[in-house]
Order: C-alpha cells, then sequence, then structure tokens
C-alpha cells in the first residue's frame, strides 16, 4: 500500500513538474504586437487577468497546451505545440480564447492547430515582462521588386498594299510593248526596240493592278512596356539608440520611433 502511495504521489510530482516548466504567451494582435499575456500553468477564465478574448497570437515555449473559447476549457478547444502561431483566424480561434491549460506532451489529439511556424519567425517579439524603450528611426528606404511587364492588346488601323503580283498584265504588257517596238526602227534597231519595248510593258503590266486586294483594314496589335513595381516589398529602416546606429529591414513602414530592448534589438 505505502509502494503503490509513494508511486501515486511521484507520478503526480513528475506531472505537476512537467507542467510548471510548459509556459505559452499570448499577443493582442497578429504577428506577436500589442499586449502579452503568460501563463505557466491552467487558467480556467481569462476574464479575470484581463485577457478574455484578445488574442490574436501565440508563442508556446514549453509544452503542449489546449486553448478555449469559453471559461472552464468549455466551447471549441484547439490543442497548440510548441512553436509560434503567428495568427489564429485560420484556426477559427482569433479574439475567442477565453481559457487555457497544460495537457500531455506525448498525447495526439483529434483537435490539433496547423503545425506551428519554426521558432525564428518571432525573433524580434517581446518576451514577457520585457521593458522596451522607444529609439528615435533616421531614416526609412522603401525596398521594391523588379518591374513586371504589361502588356494589352488595342486594334489599330493598317494601310497594305497586295503582295501578288499581276501575271496575267505583265504577259500582256509585254505582247503589248512588243508590237510597239518591232514598229520602231529596223534591223538590229528593231530587234533591240521589241526586247525592249517587251520587258517595259512586262513592268508596266504587272504594277497595273499591283495594289488590288489592299487598303485599309483594322486589326489586333499586342503591345507591352514595363512598370515598376508600386508596392515596396519591404522597408529598411536605421534608427539611432544610445548613440549607436542600429539597421533593420521591416515588412511595414515604421512611425517616428520603434521599440527595442536594452541591447536596442527591435521588438515588437
Amino acid at each position: 500500500m505505502n509502494h503503490l502511495l509513494k508511486t501515486a504521489l511521484a507520478a503526480t510530482t513528475l506531472t505537476l513538474s512537467a507542467q510548471a516548466m510548459a509556459q505559452i504567451t499570448f499577443y493582442e494582435h497578429d504577428g506577436w504586437r500589442g499586449r502579452t499575456f503568460s501563463a505557466n500553468s491552467e487558467v480556467r477564465d481569462f476574464s479575470r487577468v484581463g485577457f478574455n478574448d484578445r488574442a490574436s497570437s501565440v508563442v508556446v515555449d514549453r509544452g503542449q497546451w489546449e486553448v478555449c473559447e469559453d471559461a472552464r476549457f468549455g466551447g471549441n478547444c484547439m490543442v497548440l505545440r510548441r512553436g509560434s502561431y503567428a495568427s489564429l483566424s485560420a484556426m477559427g480561434m482569433n479574439d475567442r480564447i477565453s481559457s487555457v491549460r497544460p495537457i500531455n506532451r506525448r498525447d495526439r489529439y483529434d483537435n490539433e492547430a496547423p503545425a506551428p511556424l519554426p521558432e525564428p519567425t518571432y525573433e524580434y517579439r517581446r518576451r514577457p515582462n520585457e521593458t522596451v524603450y522607444q529609439a528615435p528611426v533616421t531614416s526609412v528606404r522603401a525596398v521594391y521588386g523588379q518591374a513586371e511587364q504589361k502588356c494589352w492588346t488595342e486594334r489599330q488601323q493598317v494601310n497594305e498594299p497586295s503582295r501578288n503580283n499581276n501575271v496575267g498584265g505583265a504577259v500582256v504588257g509585254a505582247i503589248l510593248g512588243g508590237v510597239l517596238g518591232h514598229q520602231i526602227g529596223g534591223g538590229r534597231g528593231r530587234d533591240l526596240a521589241t526586247a525592249g519595248g517587251a520587258v517595259a510593258g512586262a513592268a508596266i503590266g504587272s504594277n497595273a493592278g499591283n495594289n488590288s486586294g489592299g487598303g485599309n483594314y483594322s486589326r489586333d496589335v499586342r503591345r507591352c512596356e514595363s512598370v515598376p513595381d508600386q508596392t515596396p516589398d519591404s522597408w529598411d529602416v536605421t534608427y539611432n539608440y544610445r548613440g549607436t546606429e542600429h539597421r533593420i529591414q521591416m515588412s511595414s513602414p515604421p512611425g517616428s520611433s520603434i521599440a527595442v530592448n536594452r541591447n536596442g534589438d527591435p521588438r515588437q
């Protein structure tokens, strides 16, 4: 009996120790921004800590946690594993969490949330109870992507002559030219005139009606031009903290200052 009691007490102690090491941090806005609330044990009602229906992103530092819509773990619940969750909207829990509790990390659950992001994605998140300072921004440079090619189709009027030679006209012209040339001069001069008349007549006859079938018509023409990207991909920001310049790349433009910790590292 004493052995069973000791075993039960030991198991209980291990469970409580594992839960005491667990930690989860809730953020008021997406991307681990805004006010925070951390827990290392179950919280049955978030309204008691002033964070009911406020969480929009989460970081699970240790353990595995179950978050629920209603107080005392009621309503829809989701299981969060270790990692970072930039937004709770995809799992339908944005601004809806009212209670949380640690659970056995070795078990598998049907209501597990999608895989969390790796830890480096929240490098600049504000840690719980971390003091931050405002550092003035000294310069901001927008970074744009490569120019894109914009293409469109437009209707255009075209004046194009017929490309077909007038073969019949060339034959008739050659005959008439030869006849007329034959009537000029005599002897060898008459032969030269006949040949020259045939050549000239063929050329004139071929060009006669060469423009037949041509004229004005319209057709679709494709045109393209390079258009610069109008939306910046990121912003290169320089700020000054205690006399030292720091640089950071941000996904949105900053204000006149940014939050930093005591080492000058950015905090969101």
